[in-house]
């Protein structure tokens, strides 16, 4: 499995709010065995992630998500994070008293997981070659041999803050059977969000602005252009018009915009290929983490994580664009792990000089890792 699989989701026409553009994605029928459910935490405030001996991830963490597969539909409640209404039905979430969490991924009592979304796909990326430099070359500080790159932190964007996302979401209606969503800023695809059933789409549609975005994202919605509306066209021709008639010319329409959208605009997320990590089974279904090929100067790259059903077809997808800095630091560092940390192998597979990987050591925050001790660089993840 090196690629994100879609079968299923079927794209409808673009909504658009300003520099905002919303692609829904469609489910003819959900799919069966597993649900989702969202869980908030107190405050929305900082979380703290235990993630072993000695390690541990901090960030923004407002809301965690429940998989239940344990087949007991609709009326199926995420273990303690729903309770009953005076009209005797669940209400979409209850605030639960939690900040420090034990694990991206937890099993629950019966067949459910907790797992805090995006963060999940974020701590992957922080703990890239986190281990450091696995051979004490000289070029290495004393920290660095003794911590490796912790701490670790990027910076990101809160929905809230992401100009014209809170209300795209809020004015536009929620299609039937809509089980996703595609969020475009300017033009750049922010993030992708599948979920495996139109009614858990419908209650986790407003966490979108609870997610985080990259700064590219940030910086399109606020300088950006408002960009162009979808519009649908029926040639003029001889012949009568008839309801049925524009009915076919209307769905030929939503076919080429359907067409046009997932080998353009979705090209750079569907196209590539990814190195999946593998978090947890969940009976038929499988909880995994993705990286990028982390390949400076093309098109954008995303970071993100996924449940897939036995057949690899994506019943939960939430994703993170990458800034291109952060695609040069994931670069750099697959280079000098593969070169063993030694600096002049990773100058030689970069086809450039010693004192030039230097240099982008420092660029890129790693400065502390070098003899000559400089700075380190909200996700963190350290120990």
């Amino acid at each position: 499995m090196n690629r994100l699989e879609l079968t299923g989701l079927t794209t409808h026409p673009a909504q658009v709010w300003g520099g905002i553009r919303l692609v829904p994605l469609v489910r003819e029928r959900p799919v069966e065995g597993l649900r989702l459910h969202e869980e908030l935490y107190a405050e929305h405030g900082h979380g703290v992630v235990d993630l072993g001996p000695r390690a541990h991830y901090t960030s923004v963490i407002p809301h965690g998500f429940v998989a239940d597969w344990s087949g007991g539909g609709e009326q199926s409640a995420a273990y303690g994070t729903q309770l009953g209404g005076a009209d005797g039905r669940a209400p979409r979430t209850a605030r639960l008293q939690r900040h420090r969490h034990h694990r991206m991924a937890k099993r629950r009592p019966g067949d459910r997981l907790r797992f805090l979304p995006l963060h999940l796909a974020l701590e992957g990326y922080l703990s890239l070659h986190f281990g450091g430099p696995s051979t004490a070359w000289e070029e290495w500080s004393r920290q660095a041999l003794r911590d490796g790159l912790s701490p670790r932190a990027e910076d990101a964007y809160l929905g809230w803050s992401v100009r014209g996302l809170g209300d795209a979401l809020r004015v536009f209606e929620i299609h039937p059977g809509q089980c996703g969503v595609m969020v475009y800023a300017a033009d750049a695809l922010a993030a992708a969000f599948a979920v495996p059933h139109p009614e858990d789409y419908r209650l986790l549609h407003p966490s979108l602005v609870e997610d985080l975005y990259g700064e590219l994202i940030h910086q399109h919605a606020l300088y950006g252009a408002p960009v162009a509306e979808f519009a649908a066209r029926i040639p003029d021709g001889p012949g009568p018009v008839s309801l049925a008639g524009l009915r076919a010319a209307a769905r030929r329409q939503e076919r080429e915009w359907a067409g046009a959208h997932d080998t353009l605009f979705a090209g750079e997320l569907l196209d590539a290929s990814y190195a999946f990590d593998r978090v947890y089974r969940m009976g038929g279904f499988t909880l995994w983490r993705f990286l990028p090929p982390f390949r400076p100067g093309g098109e954008g790259q995303h970071i993100g994580e996924t449940i897939t059903d036995h057949k690899g077809r994506v019943a939960y997808l939430k994703t993170f664009r990458l800034s291109e800095a952060q695609v040069r630091r994931g670069h750099l560092l697959h280079r000098l792990a593969a070169a063993h940390w030694r600096i002049a192998g990773a100058a030689e597979a970069l086809g450039t000089t010693e004192e030039e990987v230097v240099r982008r050591i420092r660029a890129a925050g790693f400065e502390a890792l070098l003899r000559d001790r400089g700075r380190s660089f909200p996700g963190r993840t350290s120990r």
